[in-house]
């Protein structure tokens, strides 16, 4: 598996999905859930609402609408809008989006920072705690690419610092 890096707007990937990261409720307010709404048609929320209630450490597929992508996979790190994350809840999300990535047969993913908008986590913990998972899954997944894609300056460097860390501990 591949891991890129990239600063920019995550509803214009071209991938086979991209992860919100959700509430349980399934409701797509703001942040990049909003962005994704917007972008892509109020049937993702729609959708996502009628799966509900998705625990923290499940996710769910629904269309990706007019997004560049086949589905966006609804990833929990919060039980209601708007409610404080933490690093354990952005791994289960983690690891729940990877899953169900690999069950929808996609090969290439987009991954917002998790857990860092009202969330609440620090881009450096996030980054962490989303590179843990992706270094479990990195030898054993279908999936061949993942696409770390943040608009923020701050996110996308905790990202590199995070995979440079995972890196100088394996050698």
């Amino acid at each position: 598996m591949r891991i890129e890096i990239r600063k920019g707007d995550i509803t214009i990937a071209e991938v086979d999905c991209i992860v919100n990261a959700a509430n349980s409720l399934g409701i797509m307010g703001g942040g990049v859930a909003g962005a994704l709404r917007r972008a892509g048609g109020a049937e993702i929320d729609r959708e996502a609402r009628a799966k509900a209630p998705i625990p923290v450490g499940e996710a769910v597929a629904t269309t990706a609408g007019r997004l560049n992508a086949r589905y966006v996979i609804h990833a929990p790190t919060m039980e209601r809008p708007a409610m404080p994350s933490s690093p354990e809840n952005i791994r289960a999300a983690t690891r729940a989006a990877l899953r169900v990535a690999e069950e929808c047969g996609c090969r290439s993913v987009a991954i917002p920072g998790m857990g860092t908008g009202v969330g609440g986590v620090s881009p450096d913990d996030a980054a962490r705690a989303m590179v843990s998972v992706l270094r479990e899954f990195e030898h054993s997944t279908t999936i061949e690419t993942v696409i770390l894609m943040d608009i923020g300056d701050a996110m996308v460097e905790a990202w590199r610092h995070a995979l440079a860390e995972g890196h100088d501990a394996a050698t």
